[in-house]
């Protein structure tokens, strides 16, 4: 029998070197503006708010950054585009970026939390959970859509004078000296070989006082500096993956629902960790994922396909009964919290802020406020060094590991990696550290990098259901949910090798939940070792998780992608 192949040992044709680039377009041509912000989500969209904020006070500063005070790059085709979370919002930080906005007027939010409930699925039945596990207790959160959060502080940052760059990838980090000097957008109108065609245009040199990478859980540029400035974690960086559809229904959901166990298999030796949730969106809509960690270790493993075995169970096919799906989405989930953070949130000229430094608490399913506040604060901190004529930002460093983020993140530092020795061991040791604050058992538990997984057929694939289109749907009709609407033509923007152990073929075909990756038809039964693996850039919706299976998600040209609406 052959071994078992591990990722890593087939690692992407990319160097991360490459996106690390001195300035090149002459000074009459680059676009120069104040503060550059790469990310228009939670995390880079409060920053820009908060800057102009608090320039308002400052007119000599704001004097200072030019005529673009702020400009935000955002790859989607609008802000939002391209977020996706659960989600439910703690709103504390939401309140201390508009204190004159009460959560009730909030355009983002459908309700307040006021019930919660968790359970553990068996095969057909739901075991309510009580006492609650205190992690999954949400009362006075608000279940709200990522996506239109995004949209809504883009128009506040408009409103206030910041430039928000739809359709525009940050492709290349600008550095010299060691010093972030900006980021230099995608070119555009490249054909499938990386021709030049009729409506080409070459990227442009964004030349800033400050650069804040806010590129959310796939960190294109956040990977590139952490490598060059040598700011790995003390641990490495690990992912979940997250399928979600929004329902409309007939009958109203009056709480907050989490589950646990069914349709995962418990035990230590196919290592899938999870769960899923959901939330109610108003009177007429829910919404329903599942979330799996990408360490697990059978290459027939679906996300999208166990979504879709959940909804087949009594409890949750009875809350969709009558009711139409209306969007989907997947996107990863940055699990590896306060040991794979990077050493220093900020160099010279740059801070790194959200999901791309790890700021997500797993144990409670928490990011979006984390994003929110490392926004807030990197805006602060470099106020704080333009009048200083400073470029350190260490000042943010220091705010973020002293605050909230800092603070949660390390109570939960270890609460994860149990789960590597089985369902009800990882449970007993995560609710002794969860009842502690990490103090018990504590220290640093170490864990193997989702590339090192060695990857085998555990046959996890024979009990997904077919689809109905009724109850259940394939991948490719969920990715038309999405909105994609990457053109077929784009040059290919996902780097792996295209000749693997077949094992570690079939877990990148069953790991994405658009159908990206195909084995040829003649190959998938010839019994040889090795297959060529055939790649449908279009169809992809940029969830990430690729990179933690041994792929590099590179980016694509501003404007491709989903088109989230609701997530």
């Amino acid at each position: 029998m052959a071994q078992a192949p591990r990722p890593a040992d087939y690692p992407p044709p990319f160097d991360d070197s490459e996106l690390i680039v001195q300035p090149t377009d002459p000074e009459d041509e680059r676009i120069e503006v104040g503060i550059a912000i790469a990310g228009g989500g939670p995390a880079g969209l409060a920053c820009a708010n908060r800057l102009l904020d608090l320039l308002t006070d400052e007119p000599e500063l704001s004097e200072k950054l030019g005529e673009v005070p702020v400009a935000v790059l955002e790859k989607g085709k609008v802000a939002g585009a391209h977020e996706l979370s659960g989600a439910n919002l703690k709103p504390a930080a939401m309140r201390e970026l508009f204190p004159d906005l009460e959560p009730e007027d909030w355009p983002f939010a459908y309700q307040e939390v006021t019930k919660d409930a968790v359970y553990l699925l068996t095969k057909r039945a739901a075991l309510p959970l009580k006492p609650m596990p205190p992690n999954f207790r949400n009362h006075g959160n608000y279940v709200i859509s990522v996506s239109k959060l995004a949209r809504f502080l883009s128009e506040q940052a408009e409103e206030k004078g910041a430039y928000i760059l739809t359709e525009t990838v940050a492709d290349k980090l600008l550095v010299s000296d060691r010093i972030v000097r900006g980021v230099r957008s995608g070119d555009r109108g490249r054909g499938r070989d990386g021709e030049p065609l009729g409506n080409f245009e070459p990227g442009s040199d964004v030349v800033a006082k400050m650069t804040v990478l806010a590129e959310g859980t796939l960190g294109h540029l956040t990977q590139a500096a952490v490598d060059y400035f040598d700011l790995e974690g003390s641990l490495p960086v690990r992912w979940e993956i997250g399928v979600k559809e929004v329902w409309e229904v007939t009958e109203p959901l009056d709480r907050v629902i989490h589950t646990m166990g069914w349709p995962l298999r418990k035990r230590a030796k196919w290592n899938e960790f999870g769960g899923s949730f959901i939330y109610p969106m108003g009177e007429d809509k829910l919404c329903l994922g599942l979330v799996i960690g990408l360490d697990y270790t059978d290459s027939t493993l679906s996300c999208h396909d166990l979504l879709q075995e959940l909804k087949t169970h009594p409890f949750v096919k009875k809350l969709l009964t009558g009711g139409k799906r209306v969007a989907w989405g997947a996107k990863t989930i940055p699990s590896g919290g306060y040991f794979a953070m990077p050493r220093s949130l900020a160099v010279p000229g740059m801070a790194i802020a959200g999901d791309g430094a790890s700021m997500v608490n797993i144990p409670t399913l928490k990011g979006v406020h984390y994003a929110i506040r490392a926004g807030i604060y990197a805006a602060e901190a470099i106020v704080e060094a333009l009048r200083r004529d400073s470029l350190s930002l260490d000042a943010y460093d220091e705010r973020v590991r002293n605050s909230e983020i800092g603070n949660d993140l390390f109570e939960s530092r270890n609460m994860r990696q149990p789960f590597s020795k089985g369902f009800f061991v990882g449970g007993a040791v995560a609710s002794a550290m969860t009842i502690t604050k990490g103090l018990f058992p504590g220290g640093k538990w170490k864990y193997e990098p989702d590339t090192e997984i060695e990857m085998a057929d555990g046959g996890a694939s024979a009990r997904y259901p077919d689809p109905d289109n009724e109850l259940t749907f394939n991948k490719l009709d969920s990715v038309f949910l999405s909105g994609n609407a990457t053109r077929d033509d784009a040059p290919n923007h996902i780097q792996i090798q295209s000749h693997v152990p077949r094992e570690l073929a079939k877990s990148w075909v069953n790991l994405c939940p658009a159908q990206v990756y195909e084995i040829p038809e003649d190959q998938l039964d010839n019994g040889a070792p090795e297959v060529d693996v055939h790649v449908t850039a279009s169809n992809c919706v940029q969830c990430g998780a690729i990179n933690a299976k041994g792929g590099r998600l590179t980016m694509p040209e501003g404007g491709d992608g989903p088109l989230y609406q609701e997530t």
